[in-house]
């Protein structure tokens, strides 16, 4: 590890580990079933309730984990671990899983939420390592509730959702799929890519001219090609590339090739489009890894991946909560993904 990665990952690690004990400020996705239900966010979620919110927590974690596993010399791995001990915990983890369970819950986090807690599990297996081992059979259970919900709720959505920001289904097939192939499950694996070519495989032509949204943290567009690059071999994926992104003619592309503008940091719905330049980096270097070298479609998103994250990586810590709880996990997602 060079020291400027290790800079790198020491001052982005530290972000995460501020808050995932932090209980408030706080915004909840909760259904009150009665009057016994108004409880503090640690108690209703003990291992998720710091970072803002659960999704924000859950990829904390993930975060963490990924830095522990791929950088175990980090001056500060024992003090993540410490945390980690306190957080993902069997008994906590039970406590999230009958959460899930109770009535009204049947949308909590979903599918946003839910394919971060896949990542987090899909990090944890395998991973040869005494406190990662333990947490991987402490998360066990949650991973299978989550796993369940898309089996139960993919074949019942009959459109796929192509926003910007949580409910994006291309998001939430993506890491389900990784999750599926890194633990072997293949009912859920077949589903997705079912799922996927469905939902997609026709597409052409995208409308890159409507992105981005205001408060985007995703590319509709960007997202959907990252999944399909994950289910189409390279020629397939290439065919169906060409099409979807017109040819990749980089005048009507402009709209997703420009990093956006974030005016204000302050505010947490525009701090989202710092989260859309990160995230659009790391599709866009998806895309062109499963581009022919030297094709058109490589060059251009390689050069575009690029650009966004020379924008996007001196914002992650701005000082402010609004993204400081949750974008460095995109950054490094972005740093480490191939």
């Amino acid at each position: 590890m060079t020291i400027l990665a290790q800079a790198v990952a020491l001052a982005f690690s530290a972000l995460p580990m501020k808050c995932l004990l932090r209980e408030y400020p706080n915004k909840m996705d909760h259904v009150m079933n009665n009057a016994g239900e108004v409880l503090s966010p640690r108690t209703l979620h003990p291992a998720f309730y710091g970072c803002f919110d659960w999704h924000s927590s859950v990829h904390g974690h993930w975060m963490l984990v990924k830095l522990l596993r791929t950088e175990p010399q980090l001056p500060n791995a024992k003090e993540i671990r410490k945390l980690l001990n306190q957080t993902l915990t069997s008994e906590n983890i039970q406590v999230e899983v009958k959460y899930l369970q109770a009535e009204g819950r049947k949308s909590f986090e979903r599918t946003y939420g839910w394919a971060w807690l896949l990542k987090l599990a899909a990090e944890l297996h395998g991973w040869d390592d005494p406190d990662g081992k333990r947490w991987n059979e402490a998360l066990k259970p949650l991973a299978s509730a989550m796993s369940l919900r898309y089996i139960d709720f993919m074949p019942r959505q009959t459109y796929p959702i192509r926003t910007g920001v949580h409910p994006n289904t291309a998001f939430g097939l993506s890491f389900a799929l990784d999750y599926s192939r890194a633990v072997k499950d293949e009912k859920l694996e077949q589903l997705i890519i079912e799922r996927s070519k469905t939902y997609f495989l026709k597409d052409k032509e995208i409308p890159v001219q409507l992105e981005p949204g205001g408060e985007d943290f995703f590319s509709p567009s960007l997202m959907e090609a990252s999944l399909m690059r994950r289910v189409l071999n390279q020629k397939d994926f290439t065919q169906w590339t060409t099409k979807f992104f017109s040819n990749f003619e980089s005048k009507k592309l402009a709209p997703i090739l420009t990093p956006a503008i974030v005016s204000d940091r302050t505010d947490p719905k525009l701090a989202h489009l710092d989260g859309l330049n990160l995230s659009r980096a790391w599709c866009m270097k998806e895309i062109a890894s499963a581009l022919p070298k030297g094709s058109p479609g490589e060059k251009l998103f390689s050069h575009a991946a690029e650009e966004h994250a020379k924008v996007a990586l001196p914002a992650v810590a701005s000082g402010h909560y609004e993204g400081d709880h949750w974008l460095a996990s995109f950054a490094i997602y972005l740093l480490y993904s191939k």
